[in-house]
């Protein structure tokens, strides 16, 4: 990675604002759910969509600026670039401008329009592939062509972040979860996008000695559960792809870290809709196609404790909302084009949630 030659009197200055703009955020909502079915055990949800930027990305964005600043990476005339299915580009759209830097995001074409949307209302510019697999490629070039920095957050994700603290996100939720009659979760649920978060949580498990499991739920058309259950597999075959932005990925990313896994569970997009749309409707408000995977997850790991005679608590994140995904998981044609019947699923999560 080439350093860039930056004043360190701007350098200082960047890392104030976005160190100013971190103490006027509050933390995020633990969302507390009791499951009349099974007396016992209570879910929660971590809420990152009252980030300012929406989403649970907005911490990775703020970690990847601070990591590319702090290794002189990015000066006053740097053009960033990402390779985003959406919801990271709008975060580093909004710390770019933030710092008054160029920035465009390489996404799939079939990125919801909401999230090009919300890219746009930072400042952000817009590069589209037809390939979900030449973001990559698109973003080295772009880097190469304007003399920028390809801020790469899936190679990045699982250093940029403090894992030992420093109010990441595991050490929020178990301070959070500190007065609970269950303050130790037996299990903490979170997708896979990069890995930085399952990285993070799963490497603060660790660190704290807590005896919680961290597992993963990954869409049934991604690389990581694969990859997984066996270190030699490591691409999907073509033409293969999940629907659920955010999570799954084609190939194995540099920041997936499978050795602080406890578990992973593969979950349909159908599925995942229909989560989507039961929580949904439990919250009375929309929550995206991610947070619904996660849900899956949950309950099956609820199912089974519930089955051993155990109690406790289990914390998954509820990654953002779904204001994004109104043209697409909650657009019925939509969701008819695409063949996803998500019907079925939403009457078993909302059995499953009490409703």
């Amino acid at each position: 990675m080439m350093r860039v030659r930056t004043d360190r009197t701007w350098l200082a200055e960047a890392v104030r604002r976005i160190e100013a703009d971190f103490n006027r955020s509050a933390d995020t909502h633990l969302i507390r759910v009791d499951l009349p079915r099974f007396p016992g055990i209570t879910l929660y949800l971590k809420d990152e969509s009252s980030h300012p930027t929406g989403s649970l990305k907005h911490r990775l964005a703020r970690s990847l600026f601070l990591y590319a600043l702090c290794n002189e990476w990015i000066g006053p005339d740097t053009c960033v670039i990402e390779a985003s299915s959406g919801s990271t580009a709008v975060s580093e759209a909004y710390f770019a401008r933030m710092l008054g830097l160029r920035f465009i995001a390489v996404v799939p074409a079939s990125t919801a329009a909401p999230k090009l949307d919300a890219i746009r209302f930072h400042g952000g510019e817009i590069h589209t592939v037809d390939d979900p697999r030449a973001i990559y490629d698109a973003s080295h070039r772009l880097a190469a062509e304007t003399g920028g920095h390809f801020i790469d957050q899936f190679t990045y994700a699982e250093r940029a972040t403090d894992w030992r603290g420093n109010n990441n996100i595991a050490e929020s939720i178990f301070a959070q979860m500190a007065a609970e009659e269950h303050p130790v979760p037996a299990w903490v649920v979170c997708g896979a996008g990069t890995g930085g978060t399952s990285a993070t949580i799963g490497r603060f498990i660790r660190y704290c000695r807590y005896d919680s499991r961290l597992c993963v739920a990954d869409p049934v058309h991604s690389i990581f559960h694969r990859h997984f259950n066996d270190p030699a597999v490591s691409a999907l075959p073509e033409g293969c792809g999940s629907r659920i932005e955010g999570i799954g990925r084609p190939r194995v990313e540099p920041s997936f870290v499978p050795s602080v896994i406890d578990r992973m569970i593969a979950v349909d997009d159908a599925d995942s809709i229909g989560a989507m749309r039961a929580l949904s409707d439990r919250l009375g408000r929309r929550v995206g196609g991610s947070t619904g995977t996660n849900l899956i997850a949950c309950r099956t790991l609820i199912e089974e404790m519930a089955a051993a005679g155990r109690t406790g608590s289990v914390v998954t994140l509820l990654c953002d909302g779904g204001e994004r995904y109104g043209c697409t998981y909650y657009d019925d044609a939509w969701l008819s084009h695409y063949s996803l019947d998500w019907r079925a699923a939403a009457t078993r999560a909302a059995a499953f949630l009490g409703g």
